[in-house]
């Protein structure tokens, strides 16, 4: 048996720390004893019940390092006492376009790790062998539980935004997904403005230690004029919403160049939004969505992590061990900090 944090019906809370029996290496799973797991605000929509995608009973967490310590028969290259991270991908139908090009976020029968399968706030877990990647020795493992939205960050920035050096970036949220975007498109060369609101003041001095250029607080300064000051009057390159705030996403439809580009990452609150189209229309702008992160998405986050071009554990601002699991999600949800995580063995190195 082994201590895990499990969701165990559908609704508000419903969440348990407890005793669950621990998984094991079957087939092409790999079973991996974990070091640190990183809270998600997806973990906090399934908290609060308003996460479609989480299907109760399972384990949270998606976001992990840690150490193998067993493997299946038909594991072929992953040994045991590698320091790894893992895709969240668990299954795909692997027969449809999606899955042929390996665009396995799109895939429509996808199973994800902590939304489906048991997840990484837990002793253990298991992850496909085509999942898991073996980290650099120079990166750390509480630098490597952050690999997931690091590379959802390598998937807007680089796979879909296409960020060049000189580019004049924007990006709408401070928390951990903006903080990410930030450090990716910073180790591609571009000039990166973050934009937040007055409560986003600890956030903001995590991005400029970081690299930010320049964090602009929206209740108090005129975000337009900022970046029309900065670009000669011609507007932002790309943005990144990374808010899910109606609001930013405008904004940033406003703020940005003609035939620039906005890139969609957060999630709004309904399905069925007031988006400012004409601007899209007038201004030619590629208006295009960032879905989580796919397996190339990993092989660069990786290559960044090795050069050490972006650090994540920089954004860091609460550990708390998994018994306590409830006081680090109370400080995200509090908007506490930029990013909180669960220890799960800090004796792993």
């Amino acid at each position: 048996m082994m201590k895990a944090v499990v969701k165990t019906e559908a609704g508000y809370d419903h969440m348990q720390y407890m005793d669950i029996p621990e998984p094991e290496a079957m087939g092409d799973l790999v079973k991996i004893k974990l070091a640190y797991s990183g809270i998600c605000g997806t973990d906090l929509h399934a908290f609060k019940g308003t996460y479609a995608s989480t299907k109760p009973p399972v384990v949270l967490g998606h976001e992990f390092s840690g150490i193998v310590t067993a493997v299946g028969p038909d594991v072929k290259n992953i040994k045991v006492g590698d320091r790894v991270t893992s895709e969240t991908t668990y299954k795909t139908c692997g027969t449809c376009p999606m899955c042929a090009s390996k665009d396995y976020n799109l895939c429509g029968n996808r199973q994800g790790i902590g939304t489906q399968i048991n997840g990484s706030m837990a002793e253990y877990l298991v992850s496909r062998e085509e999942s898991v990647h073996v980290l650099p020795d120079n990166v750390s493992l509480l630098s490597a539980s952050l690999t997931e939205p690091l590379a959802c960050g390598v998937h807007a920035t680089i796979e879909k935004g296409n960020v060049q050096p000189n580019d004049v970036c924007v990006v709408f949220g401070a928390g951990a997904i903006g903080q990410m975007v930030m450090q990716v498109a910073k180790s591609q060369g571009a000039t990166v403005i973050v934009a937040g609101l007055t409560h986003d003041a600890e956030r903001f001095e995590i991005a400029k230690s970081a690299g930010a250029d320049r964090c602009v607080d929206q209740m108090t300064e005129d975000l337009k004029a900022i970046v029309m000051e900065m670009t000669n009057g011609v507007g932002a390159d790309k943005c990144f919403e990374c808010s899910g705030a109606v609001p930013a996403a405008n904004k940033a439809l406003e703020i940005v160049r003609r035939k620039g580009t906005v890139v969609q990452m957060g999630v709004f609150p309904e399905a069925h939004e007031s988006i400012w189209t004409d601007l899209i229309l007038h201004k030619e702008i590629a208006y295009v969505g960032s879905r989580s992160q796919k397996p190339s998405s990993w092989v660069k986050s990786l290559e960044l992590l090795a050069a050490g071009t972006v650090v994540p554990e920089k954004i860091v601002t609460s550990i708390d061990p998994l018994e306590n699991w409830r006081d680090g999600f109370d400080k995200m949800i509090r908007g506490e900090g930029a990013k909180g995580v669960i220890v799960l063995d800090g004796s792993l190195k």
